[in-house]
């Protein structure tokens, strides 16, 4: 009898650690995560909870075996504060344990990234500043929208933009939208050194001048051979107390009133009453028309010097312009721009 007793308590011990041990090895030792040799992310939303953070790895297919670790969430207590908002990194072969170890309290969370480009209002730059951050994009927008913050970094509504330099910059998931403008004028501050602000005076604009100008050149020409020349073409024309006529400033105003895409400027567009009709007002417009690239800023303080007041794009839509010094002289090349753009049907 006792031995029988002691012959079944072995049989269970030995079951036991079967069950424990496979357990053990399919939660702490076996490959819980597969990405397939993709770096992967999740982002963990405010006031996630258990299941959602579940749903977020299971939905990028993640986990190896979905079931083992919902259980061993259960076990590990892995809700409530444990779960901290932010970004995490997810790599291949961790273990179910490592991986929630990695998520439990922020251990793992990395900084947030924040890019733009091709901005041309605060609500897009909002959106895409706020992409991986805790921030609502509508609270950037009121802040920027209030006089007095716009003052206390020295633009108003049409310069404001001149403030963001794209680049990719890393912040904490939880910044507040007063930290994030503080450090984008301390960003904007390092960009503006004694090089640049040294060739600023040389060309007699300001700071958002030069960004207005810059945007105005991004959008007329890709090519970096050409940029520089671009804003000596305009340069030229602020000298002589010329016209800007900068066809980028009225698909700007178009847009900007729901008509675009603008594929083509015409002569009544050119009548618009607005301050960034560069065609009826002489000077700069108010502010820049989008966010330009720093390779631009930099076209326009080294902008190169010539006698060239004219410029069209080459018919052959390489994205190379002519270059003329004489209004007859470019009569003749913006003639074969628009034959092609008859032959193309492009209106």
């Amino acid at each position: 009898m006792v031995k029988r007793i002691i012959r079944l308590f072995v049989i269970f011990a030995v079951l036991v650690s079967l069950v424990l041990g496979y357990f053990y090895y399919q939660n702490y030792i076996r490959a819980g995560v597969a990405t397939q040799g993709n770096e992967s992310h999740i982002f963990i939303p405010k006031n996630a909870d258990a299941e959602t953070v579940f749903n977020l790895l299971n939905d990028q297919q993640l986990l190896t075996a979905p079931q083992q670790f919902t259980y061993l969430m259960e076990i590990k207590k892995y809700e409530g504060n444990k779960i901290v908002p932010g970004k995490y990194k997810i790599e291949e072969g961790w273990s179910n344990n490592q991986l929630i170890n990695h998520l439990r309290f922020g251990n793992g969370r990395l900084d947030s990234r924040i890019q733009f480009h091709n901005v041309q209002t605060i609500a897009q730059l909002s959106g895409m500043i706020t992409r991986e951050l805790l921030l609502d994009s509508a609270e950037v927008v009121r802040y920027l929208s209030q006089p007095e913050n716009l003052q206390k970094y020295g633009f108003n509504e049409n310069t404001m933009l001149s403030m963001f330099i794209p680049n990719t910059y890393f912040v904490d998931v939880d910044i507040s939208v007063e930290e994030l403008m503080q450090r984008m004028a301390k960003e904007y501050k390092a960009f503006w050194n004694g090089d640049r602000k040294s060739k600023l005076r040389q060309i007699g604009l300001t700071q958002s001048e030069v960004v207005t100008l810059a945007s105005i050149v991004y959008w007329e020409t890709k090519l970096k051979k050409d940029m520089p020349v671009v804003a000596g073409v305009y340069m030229n024309r602020i000298r002589v107390g010329m016209p800007l006529q900068a066809d980028p400033t009225l698909i700007y105003i178009l847009e900007k009133m729901g008509k675009g895409p603008i594929k083509r400027v015409y002569n009544h567009h050119k009548k618009l009453e607005s301050p960034y009709n560069t065609y009826k007002y002489k000077g700069l417009p108010p502010g820049p028309i989008l966010i330009p690239p720093p390779v631009y800023v930099d076209a326009v303080l080294n902008y190169k010097k010539h006698d060239y007041y004219y410029f069209v794009a080459k018919e052959d839509l390489s994205g190379e312009s002519y270059f003329s010094s004489t209004y007859k002289q470019h009569l003749i090349y913006a003639a074969r721009y628009y034959k092609m753009l008859k032959q193309k049907g492009i209106r």
